[in-house]
């Protein structure tokens, strides 16, 4: 498994953790042992590899989200981890005990649909108390657990109240409270919050955190929403054609991608293809004609002479500027063809001489409109050292 990222075969990119081990995430701590272990698990149907082979294990209490386009195997595997679909070779372990020929209802696994899947004709009451009334349990404890639960997701006064008489947000805390009044040792959620608008999906987000950190159930999200896994996860595991290609906490995912599908898949990026001029244990040099000049990237990797890399730079990292500031590497120029203000933040797009185009994203700190740049200015762009990554695959 991967926890900690790499970038090619990165040297030294990554900063060093001065935490004592007691302090690490499990995930990073020696010895310890996984609460789910996916060991060399592939799905097939028929000729088509939906699964390829994946291996990885999650702790207890994280909140991963596997994240991934249409079609890159997330939610099979999900459905894999809950017994819906049975691993064409492979095992998956759950707290230490083999799922396989495990019947869905026999494991200690809940899961939240995107769909919901609330009983229409049930109380919210009655839909967060379905499972536990299933099992036998007495009337009491049921009622009790039943309103423990929608008290937690707050929603406690509205449990006479049927589906449609809730707002999308609170059908999604009532899916969440049926799923977890049963007490699971995992919950897989499929797309929890694709069906909530913009704004009340990101609220949504922080009541998931803390219903998960108050609970400590280890939660697996499957998502194609790179803000969502950002926000939500423990860590992330971007998935394509049914491979898992990077496992790493969100900062490193976004920060130190271990490849140009991960860089171009998570946020926005610009890439530079260039050749390696210089290659020092804690540096490297790039001449791209995309960029028209030299980068200087201040970690090392492990190449050949002269090899094709790509240099992948965040626009927010890019700073814009009419003057050409006092540096001759990560200086290119070009002319603002295109902006978008949005608020807190402007987009500009800028063709360079080389006739590349490049994103960059600034702050608007000021409401003043006098002192931003306009279409056909003629603009620097300049960047640190430690603001790009060099990329070889």
């Amino acid at each position: 498994m991967t926890s900690t990222p790499t970038i090619g075969q990165q040297n030294s990119a990554t900063p060093v953790s001065s935490v004592t081990p007691a302090e690490l995430p499990l995930w990073k701590q020696d010895g310890a042992e996984p609460f789910l272990r996916i060991e060399n698990v592939t799905k097939k149907f028929g000729e088509f590899t939906a699964v390829d082979n994946i291996s990885l294990d999650i702790y207890k209490n994280e909140l991963f989200c596997l994240l991934g386009g249409s079609g890159s195997g997330k939610s099979t595997l999900l459905r894999m981890l809950a017994g819906f679909e049975t691993p064409s070779s492979g095992r998956i372990l759950i707290d230490g005990v083999d799922m396989s020929g495990m019947q869905p209802w026999k494991r200690p696994v809940n899961m939240m649909f995107q769909s919901y899947a609330l009983f229409p004709h049930l109380t919210v009451e009655d839909n967060v108390a379905f499972g536990l009334k299933r099992e036998g349990i007495a009337r009491a404890e049921v009622k009790q657990r039943a309103q423990q639960m929608l008290e937690m997701v707050q929603l406690g006064h509205l449990g006479k109240r049927k589906p449609h008489q809730l707002s999308g947000g609170q059908r999604q805390r009532v899916a969440l409270a049926r799923s977890l009044v049963k007490r699971p040792k995992l919950l897989l959620l499929d797309e929890p919050l694709g069906a909530l608008d913009k704004k009340l999906r990101e609220e949504t987000q922080f009541e998931l955190i803390n219903i998960q950190e108050e609970l400590g159930v280890t939660f697996v999200v499957v998502t194609h929403d790179q803000e969502e896994a950002m926000t939500l996860a423990t860590r992330i595991g971007v998935m394509n054609h049914g491979e898992i290609v990077q496992t790493a906490e969100p900062h490193d995912v976004y920060e130190y991608p271990n490849s140009r599908f991960v860089a171009e898949f998570v946020g926005s990026v610009n890439l530079f293809e260039g050749k390696v001029i210089e290659d020092q244990p804690d540096s490297v040099r790039i001449k791209s004609k995309e960029a028209g000049g030299i980068l200087f990237v201040n970690h090392g990797i492990s190449c050949a002479p002269n090899q094709k890399v790509h240099v992948a730079l965040r626009p927010e990292k890019i700073k814009i500027s009419r003057n050409k500031p006092m540096q001759d590497e990560n200086c290119i120029c070009g002319i603002v063809e295109e902006i978008a203000y949005m608020g807190s933040l402007s987009v500009y797009r800028v063709r360079l001489d080389s006739g590349k185009e490049v994103r960059v994203t600034q702050p608007n700190f000021a409401r003043d409109m006098s002192e931003r740049f306009t279409w056909n200015d003629r603009v620097f762009l300049s960047w640190d050292v430690d603001s790009s990554v060099v990329l070889t695959s």
